[in-house]
């Protein structure tokens, strides 16, 4: 059952997901050809439960902000599918190849999947389905847990938002591992 207080404006939720990835984007300064994951509850956007209220048009309303997005830094994106698909992730062929990443054979459908890893499956050029990646930053809508694909080293990133529809979201970057002791020096700049 979806939320009362929560009413389904798409291009309220395309403007929150632009804000939201340039933003990360624009804090994770991640390199060409990098991956970015995303994790994204369709069902909690529209003020549902996880897993329970599917929805194409609130995934689509994420994908018009986010792909031009990723696509317009020359990064790849990752888009994580619910438990049903075991949190694989659809990612362009050439992200595949690029990354050595282990194709899995699944198609993504709303209910074994998720309306955001549908979506994504649709709109992408030459779509494969991924066992797991190691993400330089990502963004997670709706607490669909996403760390598992982020690189070690992950860091928090606070946004001047905290909501895309009705789901809460969180961020992530990711560094280098600090090594060493007392007698490190560690780079000023992180990549």
């Amino acid at each position: 059952m979806t939320d009362t207080h929560c009413t389904f404006d798409a291009a309220l939720i395309t403007d929150q997901a632009r804000r939201a990835v340039t933003e990360l984007l624009d804090a994770a300064a991640l390199r060409e050809g990098d991956l970015f994951v995303v994790g994204c509850s369709s069902s909690e956007i529209v003020g549902g439960h996880i897993g329970k209220d599917s929805s194409m048009d609130a995934a689509a309303a994420v994908l018009d902000a986010v792909l031009p997005a990723v696509r317009a830094r020359g990064l790849y994106l990752a888009a994580q599918c619910c438990e049903h698909l075991n949190r694989a992730l659809v990612v362009e062929r050439a992200a595949l190849l690029r990354h050595g990443l282990t194709e899995v054979n699944a198609l993504p459908q709303p209910h074994a999947g998720g309306s955001w890893a549908t979506s994504c499956w649709r709109a992408f050029d030459d779509p494969v389905l991924v066992e797991s990646i190691r993400a330089g930053a990502g963004l997670d809508i709706g607490g669909t847990l996403i760390g598992m694909h982020l690189r070690r080293v992950a860091v928090p990133v606070r946004l001047s938002l905290d909501h895309i529809g009705c789901a809460h979201i969180l961020c992530a970057r990711t560094r280098p591992p600090y090594i060493g002791g007392a007698r490190a020096v560690y780079q000023t700049q992180e990549r």
